[in-house]
């Protein structure tokens, strides 16, 4: 992965030492509430807080109430303005009632996707990892193996039911891939879920025992109806929603005439093959590309050879 490619990637800077050793501390939930330096950031199903200049808004452990699943983040490893290096950061997963008793304000609570761009390289980390945890926690409090409730132990990072069995978090692996044929043009579909007008990216899950390599092929094909070689590997990201890891590539479409380019009639609803001058003629207006936050778009961007000035 280049320098230039990773600075488009927004959800995978980071400027924070997890400090997985210190998980296991006993009884961290109630040494990180006694620690006034400990910075607690609120997370409303998997919204965030923000305060008036749009970065995340951290609050005292006062106001986290006690019932609340915390979770240890880690420390931070330079010096800010609001926090010197070694500022441990945790976070209090908040039910609505909770939430509201910090801030009533639905418009201050924020879905990551939105603002993911605006927030520094600490706080961008920060967010990834509250978000992707906050969804683990939602659908992990039963144990798999016996329907028991589960416990939160290891600072938030580890669930055990009362048999002992221990649930740990997962990512969920996915490749997304710019396509390209012999002019230069990128392949783009439209999605069943999406307005007409908006179009990203071929992208899938890796399936078990599939190599990325492997996943590149099948998706593209499968969704276009395009045979690819020598997928590139780019960089990659996490994407908490809720829980996969943005594996990019690019790729070349085989030599053969890619009007035979047809979508799966099911998951895409249209594949097109896009030149630079029609996405800079059309983007933002009859071409609604992926937000800023997404890979997708970092993708594209590199591809296209420099930012796109539309949302």
């Amino acid at each position: 992965m280049t320098v230039e490619f990773a600075a488009r990637l927004p959800l995978s800077r980071n400027e924070l030492d997890r400090d997985a050793e210190f998980r296991t501390t006993p009884d961290l939930d109630r040494v990180l509430r006694a620690d006034p330096d400990t910075r607690w950031l609120p997370v409303r199903g998997a919204e965030l807080l923000r305060d008036a200049d749009g970065a995340l808004r951290f609050v005292g452990a006062d106001a986290v109430p006690e019932h609340a699943v915390t979770l240890y983040l880690g420390r931070a490893v330079t010096d800010a303005a609001d926090a010197p290096a070694g500022t441990r950061f945790a976070a209090a997963l908040l039910d609505a009632t909770a939430a509201a008793a910090i801030e009533p304000d639905d418009e201050a609570w924020s879905s990551l996707r939105m603002f993911g761009t605006e927030l520094s390289a600490r706080d961008q980390g920060l967010a990834v990892e509250a978000v992707a945890m906050a969804n683990w926690h939602a659908v992990h409090g039963f144990s798999p193996r016996t329907g028991s409730p589960s416990d939160v132990v290891s600072g938030g990072w580890v669930r055990r039911d009362p048999e002992g069995h221990e649930l740990f978090p997962r990512t969920d692996a996915a490749i997304i891939v710019g396509v390209t044929d012999a002019d230069d043009r990128i392949l783009l579909g439209s999605n069943a879920a999406w307005d007409a007008d908006r179009y990203s990216l071929l992208a899938g899950f890796v399936e078990p025992g599939e190599s990325l390599e492997d996943a590149v092929r099948r998706e593209v094909w499968e969704e276009s109806g395009v045979r690819v070689e020598e997928p590139e590997y780019l960089g990659s990201q996490p994407w908490p929603f809720p829980a996969s890891l943005m594996v990019g590539f690019r790729a070349r479409a085989v030599d053969g005439d890619p009007s035979t380019a047809r979508p799966d009639g099911v998951e895409i609803l249209d594949v097109r093959w896009f030149s630079r001058d029609e996405v800079r003629e059309r983007a933002g207006d009859t071409l609604l590309l992926p937000g800023r936050t997404s890979i997708a778009r970092a993708i594209i961007e590199e591809w296209y050879g420099g930012p796109l000035d539309v949302p």
